[in-house]
């Protein structure tokens, strides 16, 4: 529960995600709710976004689970 209070928190903020697998995502906090956190993420050039359309451009939303993070910063 801490998890999604510190998102609500950081909302309309650009942040820095650390997820528990190591990886690192920045972006825009976009929404929350009581199982994920949505983050708009700002990327130039080419981007993969699914299976079925492997690259796209420019800003995508991604959905992270919140038992997955390991940490939230404001950047």
């Amino acid at each position: 529960m801490d998890a999604y209070y510190n998102c609500l928190n950081c909302m309309n903020k650009r942040v820095r995600i650390l997820t528990i697998d190591g990886k690192q995502y920045e972006g825009t906090i976009t929404d929350v709710d009581r199982k994920n956190v949505y983050l708009k993420t700002e990327r130039n050039g080419r981007v993969q976004t699914s299976a079925f359309y492997p690259y796209g451009y420019g800003d995508q939303i991604l959905t992270l689970s919140l038992f997955t993070l390991l940490a939230i910063a404001l950047i």
